[in-house]
């Protein structure tokens, strides 16, 4: 990558060159990226896309970072954190969502429109592109419900339309895990309600979370997707993992289906606590335990 020419190319644009990306984890891990562009709108992102296809420049893309480790080694190529698009607009029972807008957020300006189906999301602290390519959920809410379409740029800079069946929705999956797309703009179709009732769902769930989820550490969120006919906390806490640590990363005591960073952990405490982890899930229950983190970067 010439970094001359993209600076040059892109003038206007915010361009960090090894960038430490540990500065954008909600785990506080994570090397440097080779270039990292902080655009401010659509067509900024599709020029960026555009230029790194021609110029044979792997392409990554970043929202709040809350459910994916990077590893120490960084990430090569041109990494596009989207958090300075966070624009979010009402029209009557639609709100429409830049992709780094954060979905507690949006939640929040649902409720305060008086609109219902967001609930789920006022405790999920990671962005709409993020909830849209994971199809995030909590409480029984995912975001497939109440997304009516999403604007996305190609990986090859061209920008279109999918709808809510293009996203082919599954649990913990979009077809932007497949695709290569960019999500860059949501339209979520809610519904009319009332603002007390939503208020109060709202503040059930807050105080649900905050007793349950060990929000005081730097941590990646829910570390494992949930096998068929098993609760992963209750298979983790049964076999004695809870407060099992490698480096500065442990098994939360409070919930054992997170992992938190006590003490200056670093991406590959954490992987190698998840390969542990899984490991003994194996020998003892015989489960596969997926990851729902996305572990992405190179090696150090």
């Amino acid at each position: 990558m010439n970094r001359a020419d993209l600076q040059a190319t892109f003038p206007n644009s915010e361009i960090k060159f090894d960038e430490p990306l540990n500065n954008y984890s909600y785990t506080k891990t994570g090397g440097p990226g080779d270039a990292v562009a902080f655009p401010t709108s659509i067509h900024e992102v599709a020029a960026l896309v555009k230029y790194a296809q021609d110029h044979d420049i792997p392409v990554l893309v970043l929202g709040n970072a809350s459910n994916i480790i990077v590893r120490d080694g960084g990430v090569a190529g041109l990494v596009l954190i989207l958090t300075k698009m966070k624009t979010v607009v009402v029209n009557d029972q639609e709100i429409v969502a830049d992709a780094g807008a954060e979905i507690i957020r949006v939640s929040q300006i649902a409720r305060d429109h008086s609109l219902t189906g967001l609930e789920f999301a006022c405790g999920i602290p990671g962005s709409i592109g993020g909830a849209i390519y994971m199809n995030a959920g909590a409480y029984g809410g995912e975001v497939q419900t109440v997304v009516k379409s999403a604007t996305v740029v190609s990986p090859s800079g061209d920008i279109k339309e999918m709808s809510n069946q293009d996203l082919d929705f599954a649990y913990r999956h979009s077809s932007i895990q497949d695709t290569g797309d960019i999500v860059v703009q949501v339209t979520f179709a809610l519904t009319p309600g009332d603002q007390a009732k939503i208020t109060a769902k709202m503040a059930e769930l807050t105080d649900l979370r905050e007793s349950k989820q060990p929000l005081e550490y730097p941590s990646c969120g829910s570390v494992f997707k949930r096998p068929a006919g098993y609760f992963t906390g209750k298979l983790i806490q049964e076999a004695g993992l809870q407060g099992y640590t490698i480096g500065g990363v442990q098994v939360s005591k409070k919930h054992a289906g997170f992992m938190v960073n006590i003490d200056e952990g670093t991406a590959t405490d954490y992987i190698d606590l998840i390969a542990h982890v899984q490991a003994v899930i194996k020998e003892k229950d015989g489960v596969d335990l997926e990851p729902e983190v996305r572990i992405i970067g190179r090696e150090k």
